[in-house]
């Protein structure tokens, strides 16, 4: 098999994107806010400005893409901080490390662009998330917010934060 490779995605890749992104919506619509019935509908200006917006960073190896993620700005409130979201891989390569690579391309990107805090939001139920993060060195905090997407309950989501700085949260530097 071969190599996972993770490679940051230009304006010039919209449609690569809105690709993986459409095929996510398909395939996991429950774990994402939008639909793929709005997102189809959008243009390429619109593509493209998303583009800009946010870093996205595709999972793929010779037989095609594997994942995705994204890595955008937190808030104004927290200027040091970025935010991983819409992280996705395909069912088939689920397990077989893409989730990892994308979420260490993540933080190296973040880390690079003068960040000291990568924050990632996880629904507070979800055992599995809570853990994969964990395992990066993420730690929740206080802050909470209602879940963005659909659930059955009255789940809400944590905001966990990995240090990017010399700490010991820090990420490692083979990151």
């Amino acid at each position: 098999m071969s190599e996972i490779s993770v490679r940051p995605l230009g304006e010039e890749d919209w449609q690569q994107y809105r690709d993986a992104r459409l095929t996510a919506l398909r395939e996991s619509p429950e774990a994402f806010a939008a639909t793929v019935e709005e997102e189809e509908a959008f243009d390429e200006d619109f593509w493209r400005l998303r583009m800009k917006r946010s870093a996205r960073l595709l999972a793929e190896r010779e037989n095609g893409t594997l994942g995705i993620v994204s890595v955008g700005r937190s808030s104004d409130e927290n200027p040091k901080t970025s935010e991983l979201f819409g992280l996705w891989v395909r069912p088939e390569a689920r397990g077989s490390g893409v989730a990892s690579a994308l979420v260490r391309a993540g933080a190296r990107l973040a880390r690079d662009q003068g960040q000291t805090q990568l924050a990632y939001w996880v629904g507070s139920d979800n055992g599995r998330a809570v853990a994969f993060a964990s395992g990066f060195g993420f730690r929740p905090t206080a802050e909470r917010r209602p879940m963005r997407v659909k659930s059955e309950d009255d789940e809400d989501e944590v905001a966990m934060v990995l240090a990017l700085g010399g700490d010991r949260g820090a990420v490692p530097h083979d990151f």
